[in-house]
């Protein structure tokens, strides 16, 4: 399964990537808010992980725009935040299927519960 990891941070994307290739799904990458809405038209992921603060286009403005977008309109997204939650119920109504909290399990316990989250999305 193909996914599309959008983060600005250069250790987490590696990290994560390793552990979500290791699993056995298809990794594409996004440093940029551009970058990944043109990546998801290109690609067309099962899954969108979208990282809340990025350069260029911001993660709930991506957000916004990938649910507008006929093309990407029903590509489920996973919002990878290390902000509190109370954005949570607005990014809901925008279109985000779930949230992962990236600041104590990705850099406390490695991204393997990341990857426990996405399984359990994609139903594997």
């Amino acid at each position: 399964m193909k996914l599309l990891l959008v983060e600005d941070s250069k250790f987490l994307k590696v990290a994560t990537e390793r552990a979500l290739t290791s699993a056995g799904y298809e990794v594409i990458s996004a440093g940029d808010g551009e970058q990944a809405l043109r990546l998801a038209r290109e690609h067309a992921p099962a899954l969108i992980l979208l990282d809340i603060m990025l350069p260029r286009i911001s993660g709930p403005d991506v957000l916004k725009a990938l649910k507008e977008d006929p093309a990407t309109a029903a590509i489920p997204v996973m919002m990878l935040t290390s902000l509190s939650q109370k954005n949570a119920k607005q990014l809901e109504k925008d279109g985000a299927s779930s949230f992962f909290e990236k600041s104590d399990s990705m850099l406390g316990r490695g991204p393997d519960s990341l990857v426990a989250a996405v399984d359990r999305m994609m139903n594997k």
